[in-house]
């Protein structure tokens, strides 16, 4: 297959790529027909490593995409199946010929069988369950059989709902229990009470199933048929619906237009759930949390629009809109029931928990710093403007201020970002070299350079790792761990997510475009190798110190998904060893010894592996007393573990003085600081890289020239 497509910018930035490698015609009248053309077009003459749509590739999207719209088989009858059989092995045809009749067929089904079963369900949660039955539920549906009679179908709904019951039914016996033991002038509630409110919850539970369900339309179903298609490519290739596209950029770069609140559909009513500090609701100390907006007007309106029932997406897109535009809201106070009109100008709110944030903590006299990073960020319209590097320095400055002697990265479920932020954050420890490889299919590689002699942090380094530790993260760790710059702490293995995806605007390739937003497609463009040449696919970095945590035994990795690329190397680039340490090797092994001896690990390890045991189980008791004999037996079990979260260092955490001083006017901002403060202080992998931290020892005649380039960068500047 053949591919002149180039994007060395793309890699970098994960910006769109150009449409110049084509002069096809996307002219298809029908929008779904041209998705699919322009789709599987862009994925064969793009994609890493294309597959060839054909029959074996059909049946793979017929069993995905029947599971993505019914999981747990309550919906489809063995005779819809039988129907659907006929497409099993002609998707790929429909494929190239444009065609959705599979997917008429199944969308149209799916919305038949779910108002049947909005009946059904609602018949069957009128009626008291008796929980003294000897009955078993068996919750791995991919075993089950399709039903293939109404009266099958009623007993699979009524199985999964009881059970639903039966827990929340055994939770409010629980709690009843504790009032009566806290007061004994407690009046118990009867059993058949609890289990009608217990029904009650359930039926609430559903209902709102149903509402989210009946705020999808046609496109959102398409988008599941589209994403059954694309991601048996790879697991990190996906199409991205218009809206699911803003929530994309939104994540990547931690920044949205509009008044910083946080909504959700709780029937028909869009609820605030939180208000984000710093923006304009925050600011305007007129909206809070639990308000209802009942109506939205923009400033150039006469009328406002109701948005009661709306879908939650169309009233967000109402809501939203530019930086300095006005929007007047509608709301129903949470506290007095009062209705009252708001008037806010829309600003560009960033959204904290994105960003890196810094702490300082002492240790026998020294201090050290930590700094978290959620996700390798970066606006996706201007690199210059606000991203991770330029976040990482400016925390690493702040701290060297304050007297930081080592420094912990803290990389712990940071799913990655943008390359350019692991070469730019990568180049503050090291002076100059190579940081990460790239291959396109049938390209040359690329080795990406850190080319900036000056290095922001000299010292000590750890990097804490885990399972969800992926992609840019495993770039950064790995480059560290190669130069032998940074001590890596975590999990046997990072997530091994060693491929580059760019996000390409599918409305590029298209002129003259009448049919509305087409989206946009996530699509691997290339391989990302370490310096050394080893590749992160599959395998991911392996900690230099193990330590076993809540994932450990948990199947979360690239290697556990569908479809993954596999693993190669490659030659390995020119670089130097870091050789700003003495005892290195020693550090790490002295670790490794106080690991072998933790406790709070020992502890952590064997919960893990409860944990992986529990959810291995698939059959549960329907009969009250069966469940509460295995639920008391858990907790018993459960009780073994609490000094996890009982567990606690002496070590104490403090902001960095700006902190300080948005804390007078941020009570939001002080109190997720104190909280990650408190979370810290119980943190055993963060004890251990201070620990690590204070016996890593430095080489003084690198140490002092560094400080010599330090200097004259001061000079030159």
């Amino acid at each position: 297959m053949k591919r002149n497509i180039k994007i060395l910018a793309v890699v970098l930035l994960m910006a769109a790529a150009s449409c110049s490698f084509t002069t096809k015609k996307f002219e298809d009248p029908n929008k779904d027909k041209l998705l699919i053309d322009l789709i599987t077009y862009v994925l064969n003459q793009g994609h890493y490593d294309a597959k060839e749509i054909n029959d074996s590739f059909s049946a793979n999207v017929y069993e995905d995409y029947l599971e993505g719209l019914d999981p747990s088989k309550r919906f489809f009858y063995a005779r819809d199946i039988e129907e659907f059989d006929a497409f099993k092995d002609k998707i790929d045809d429909q494929i190239k010929g444009k065609n959705i009749e599979f997917f008429n067929l199944t969308y149209g089904r799916l919305g038949e069988r779910m108002e049947e079963a909005r009946s059904l369900y609602k018949e069957i949660l009128a009626t008291p369950f008796d929980f003294s039955e000897d009955e078993k539920i068996n919750t791995d549906y991919d075993s089950l059989d399709y039903v293939t009679s109404k009266e099958e179908m009623r007993k699979r709904w009524k199985e999964q709902l009881k059970f639903n019951t039966l827990i929340t039914y055994y939770d409010l016996k629980q709690d009843e229990k504790q009032k009566k033991e806290d007061d004994a002038s407690y009046e118990m509630k009867t059993d058949a009470e609890l289990e009608k409110e217990a029904r009650e919850t359930t039926l609430s539970n559903i209902d709102r199933y149903y509402d989210f369900t009946d705020d999808l339309e046609r496109e959102d179903y398409f988008s599941v048929y589209i994403n059954s298609i694309v991601e048996e490519f790879d697991p990190h290739t996906f199409y991205f619906a218009p809206q699911d596209k803003d929530r994309f950029d939104i994540a990547m770069s931690g920044k949205l237009e509009g008044i910083g609140a946080r909504l959700i559909k709780d029937s028909d009513d869009i609820t605030i759930t939180e208000v984000i500090s710093g923006g304009p609701a925050w600011r305007s100390e007129e909206i809070g949390e639990g308000d209802v907006i009942l109506k939205v007007k923009q400033e150039d309106e006469k009328e406002a629009v109701s948005i009661v029932g709306m879908r939650l997406d169309d009233a967000v897109d109402l809501i939203k809109g530019p930086k300095d535009t006005k929007v007047t809201l509608t709301v129903r106070k949470k506290v007095m029931g009062n209705i009252e009109e708001v008037t806010l100008t829309r600003d560009i709110i960033e959204i904290e928990e994105t960003y890196a944030k810094a702490s300082m903590v002492k240790k026998d006299g020294k201090k050290y710093g930590i700094i978290n990073l959620p996700k390798f960020y970066f606006d996706m319209e201007d690199y210059n403007n606000r991203n991770a590097a330029s976040d990482i320095k400016e925390d690493i400055v702040r701290l060297k201020k304050e007297g930081m002697e080592g420094l912990v990265l803290d990389l712990r479920n940071n799913g990655g970002g943008s390359l350019k932020t692991v070469v730019d954050i990568a180049g503050m420890f090291i002076e100059e070299g190579p940081i990460v490889q790239v291959k396109s299919n049938g390209q040359r590689k690329e080795v990406l350079k850190d080319e900036d002699p000056q290095v922001v942090w000299d010292g000590p380094l750890v990097i804490l790792v885990n399972e969800l530790s992926a992609s840019a993260s495993e770039i950064l760790a790995a480059a560290m761990q190669d130069y032998k710059r940074a001590i890596i702490i975590g999990s046997r293995q990072t997530y091994g997510k060693g491929t580059v995806q760019n996000v390409i605007d599918l409305n590029r390739w298209l002129r003259n475009n009448d049919m509305g937003d087409m989206g946009a497609l996530k699509i691997t463009t290339q391989k990302f190798y370490r310096v050394n040449g080893g590749s992160t696919q599959l395998e991911g970095v392996k900690s230099d110190v193990v330590v076993p945590d809540r994932y450990s035994f948990v199947d979360i990795g690239e290697k556990d998904q569908e479809n993954p690329l596999p693993w190669d190397k490659i030659d390995a680039a020119d670089y130097d060893i870091w050789n700003g340490y003495v005892g290195f090797e020693e550090a790490i092994e002295a670790s490794k010894a106080r690991m072998d001896t933790n406790d709070q690990l020992k502890l952590i390890e064997d919960n893990a592996k409860w944990v992986k045991t529990q959810s291995e189980d698939s059959s549960y008791p329907l009969s009250y007393d069966e469940y509460a004999k295995q639920a008391e037996k858990d907790q018993e079990m459960a009780k073994q573990f609490e000094a996890i979260k009982d567990y606690k260092t002496d070590l104490t955490y403090t902001s960095l003085p700006y902190e300080e001083e948005l804390f007078a006017t941020d009570t939001i901002l002080k109190e997720k600081r104190q909280r990650w403060y408190e979370s810290l202080s119980k943190d055993v992998y963060i004890e251990e890289a201070i620990n690590v931290l204070s016996d890593i020892k430095m080489n003084n005649i690198t140490k002092n020239k560094l400080a010599d380039v330090e200097r004259k960068n001061k000079v030159k500047n």
